[in-house]
């Protein structure tokens, strides 16, 4: 029997739609800020506002999936979403668009638990890595696809936002055609996240997820200003950041074979010394490509595989408070990160973008290398 039932395959539609709309918005808003003149640390606080947003929305999802189920809770978060979009067409400013990146922000990570949830209560041990490989591939082929686009369409704010909205308001439409529901073991009281923060046998994966959101976040709210600092147009910064998440997903198989038939273990030590490597490499200007590439290979494939690791360690019932702990982790590592590495580039240079993320790998690293050598039971994974 396939894992890809047509609830899956709806929802996985239904994300793709929203994942283009996302990407586009993600490398927008950074450089329409830059042509407004607003200061570095600006653009990065404007950047960290989306996910501390993020970071709510994590912690609210769980009670709206309890209270309303997925259907519901999904079109509760597009609403909201759409929300933080439209605003951003009433006024540019660093203090209308800090509240309305927010409020987008809350609605995409709403959105991002109730998926992974849906997909992980879907599943079954033997399957469910699969269903998150496919959810990973999904997301990632969005975000190239809404990067791709902007090599082609104009990037003026008013010319971009109806599309966008567009594609938000239509990725509520798969859902309209299935009905995801909760299994039988699912608890009904509201889901605790803080207990999963605290169990120690999946301690490596939320650090992992830590790391991974100061990584990523790093890249999608500065590497666009950075790249503009380089003197590139909206369209090179579009095509050099489909290069970055290209890799990203060209990485997502094999690191989850190696991961299998190594285990996570060993696979999440290699993954955070390339990304501390991949770092390094981009203070070379004239390497951009490969250290582009190795850079997203590896920081694009750490919060899979990260995840994983967490998930295994817990019962069925539990794996939406996992998830919402794993998403918070993340939340917390790319709220901190835009803002505190923002703040360095304004202040000394932009080249203490890499220097950071590779220092705050390096932590990791460390942290990866103490864990006694014990493998997880492998299961395939993204």
């Amino acid at each position: 029997m396939s894992i890809y039932t047509r609830p899956v395959l709806l929802l996985l539609s239904g994300l793709l739609l929203l994942t283009l709309a996302i990407a586009v918005l993600n490398t927008l808003v950074p450089l329409w800020l830059a042509h407004e003149n607003l200061a570095t640390w600006q653009v990065g606080m404007v950047s960290s506002s989306y996910f501390a947003g993020n970071l709510l929305g994590t912690v609210l999802a769980g009670h709206f999936i309890s209270r309303f189920g997925f259907n519901r809770s999904y079109y509760i978060a597009t609403v909201l979403f759409a929300l933080g979009c439209a605003g951003l067409g009433l006024m540019v400013g660093f203090y209308s668009w800090f509240i309305w990146r927010f409020i987008a922000g809350i609605g995409c990570a709403m959105i991002w638990v109730v998926v992974e949830s849906a997909l992980m209560c879907s599943g079954t041990s033997s399957n469910r890595g699969r269903l998150l490989a496919a959810y990973m591939m999904v997301y990632y082929f969005g975000t190239v696809a809404g990067q791709l686009l902007l090599t082609k369409l104009p990037t003026a704010l008013m010319s971009v936002l109806p599309w966008a909205l567009v594609l938000v308001l239509c990725s509520v439409l798969p859902l309209l055609f299935t009905r995801i529901v909760k299994t039988q073991e699912q608890p009904q009281q509201s889901p605790q996240v803080l207990p999963m923060l605290k169990l120690r046998q999946a301690r490596l994966g939320v650090h992992g997820c830590l790391i991974s959101g100061v990584v990523l976040g790093s890249l999608y709210g500065l590497m666009p200003l950075y790249l503009n600092h380089l003197g590139m147009t909206d369209a090179s910064v579009g095509f050099w950041m489909a290069l970055l998440v290209s890799a990203g997903i060209v990485g997502q198989w094999p690191v989850g074979r190696l991961a299998d038939r190594y285990g996570r273990l060993m696979v999440l030590r290699v993954q955070v010394f390339v990304v501390i490597l991949g770092s390094l490499a981009m203070l070379v200007h004239a390497a951009l490509t490969p250290a582009l590439f190795i850079l997203g290979a590896a920081g694009f494939t750490l919060y899979p595989v990260a995840m994983a690791w967490a998930c295994e360690k817990i019962p069925h019932q539990q794996l939406v408070s996992m998830n919402q702990a794993l998403l918070l982790s993340y939340t917390v590592g790319s709220l901190i990160g835009p803002s505190m590495i923002a703040l360095l580039m304004q202040q000394y240079s932009d080249s203490l973008l890499f220097l950071t993320m590779a220092s705050v790998s390096f932590i990791y690293l460390l942290m990866l290398l103490r864990k006694p050598g014990q493998h997880p039971n492998p299961v395939a994974h993204a």
